[in-house]
């Protein structure tokens, strides 16, 4: 009778170069999500002062070229503009776990893409059911479908948890598929009167990034004027802007050449990352986030559908999701739990998933253009966000023992190598 093949362990530990990508990775994030975290509450105090006034008047206040159909209000450069810098970080990020990550293969791909999927159907699900029940607008059911990395980083940075690499690898991998669906559900369901002269003009901008790319041209002198171009074009053909930003991250090459230090796509998210999360993403956050929390507004939340549908979906449907699709893919797919954790562990994961601030904010307001709907469903976020928080806090604060002893077991360097003797270990074991 032939052997059973080995069960493929699932959150067990990463290999070297995998561990230290993602290292960096959510190292920039974390301190990121805290600036992130800062411009929330600076935006939500300053939307609730005497000062509220100033807020809305440069929120509102209008630059640009017109003649080039450019003319925004400083809102929508930090959501049209600077958030395209985000999904720039996110399409080379996206690219990388393609190519080098833990995408790269059917088999290991297959369990984070179905967690993440069952994690934005179950949430759109909730926030249908929710309004239909209602009778609200279903205009808002991508809004609680997306996860923000930095925020749910930040919660762990501040509540001071040792979680192990491997489940904040699976969080990022989450929040990198979500990144993905959202920036689809933005193209294909939020765009405006398509102009397509000028989409014809954006795709042209691509096909030539792509052809600089083949041919090795290096110097942002190209590329620097070629985004902003094809940014242009894009807006102006009535697809979101930010859409610019992942398409151009999918095209930048991932592996180096022999030559290369590193390559173009690990050279660019290195320059820019810290810039998307230090300052774009925090800039839309403060223009984002200034909702006001008067008792009547939160009665708004609560009573109204649409952002009622925003927390089941935010909060519930984001925990019902990434569990059930966790465990049933993880179940079908013969992966096994690292024995060092319990399914508890990725409940909590699930909760944290909850926390969906900067593209949920996004589509919000491309759902509810200046309407005061769109304000409760701000807030929505803001709450249902909190309380993912403060839940899977306490969730992951009764694990934190456990986790603690992973985390010193991961990073103990006896001989002071640089390499964690646990990696030894490993490779000796199975010499």
């Amino acid at each position: 009778m032939a052997a059973t093949p080995p069960r493929t362990p699932f959150l067990g530990l990463l290999p070297w170069p995998e561990r230290q990508a993602v290292a960096r990775a959510l190292r920039t994030e974390t301190v990121g999500g805290l600036v992130l975290l800062a411009a929330a509450v600076v935006a939500l105090i300053w939307a609730n002062t005497p000062l509220s006034g100033a807020y809305t008047t440069i929120r509102d206040f209008h630059f640009g070229i017109p003649a080039l159909g450019l003319d925004l209000s400083v809102g929508h450069w930090t959501s049209d503009g600077l958030l395209t810098v985000f999904f720039l970080v996110a399409g080379i990020e996206l690219k990388r776990e393609l190519v080098v990550g833990s995408l790269r293969t059917p088999a290991t791909a297959a369990l984070p893409i179905i967690a993440a999927v069952c994690g934005m159907a179950v949430p759109a699900a909730f926030y249908a059911l929710t309004v239909t029940v209602g009778g609200g607008s279903m205009d808002g059911w991508a809004v609680p479908m997306a996860t923000d990395i930095a925020f749910a980083l930040a919660v762990l940075a501040v509540i001071s948890t040792h979680l192990p690499t491997a489940l904040r690898a699976f969080l990022l991998t989450l929040a990198v598929v979500d990144d993905l669906g959202a920036i689809l559900i933005i193209a294909l369901f939020f765009t405006a009167d398509l102009n397509y002269g000028a989409l014809a003009g954006a795709l042209a901008g691509l096909a030539v990034f792509h052809v600089l790319q083949r041919q090795r041209v290096k110097g942002w002198w190209w590329y620097v004027p070629l985004g902003v171009a094809i940014w242009a074009l894009l807006y102006n053909g009535g697809i979101h802007a930010t859409v610019a930003g992942v398409a151009m991250g999918l095209l930048l090459r991932t592996v180096p050449d022999k030559d290369e230090e590193r390559s173009p796509a690990e050279g660019t998210g290195h320059l820019l990352h810290p810039l998307s999360a230090g300052l774009c993403v925090p800039l839309f956050a403060l223009f984002a986030a200034g909702v006001s929390v008067s008792g009547d507004a939160l009665g708004k939340v609560f009573t109204t559908p649409e952002p009622l549908g925003v927390i089941a979906g935010l909060v519930a449907g984001k925990i019902l999701g990434i569990f059930a699709g966790t465990y049933l893919a993880a179940r079908y797919t013969r992966a096994r739990l690292n024995p060092d954790l319990a399914w508890a562990d990725v409940l909590a994961l699930a909760t944290l998933a909850g926390i969906g601030f900067t593209v949920a904010l996004l589509i919000g307001e491309l759902a509810f253009p200046g309407t005061a709907v769109g304000e409760h469903v701000k807030a929505a976020v803001l709450i249902a966000s909190l309380t993912a928080a403060l839940l899977a806090a306490l969730l992951l604060r009764r694990r934190n023992a456990v986790y603690r002893r992973l985390y010193e077991e991961e990073n103990l360097d006896e001989d002071a190598d640089g390499i964690p003797d646990i990696y030894q270990r490993t490779e000796a074991g199975g010499a």
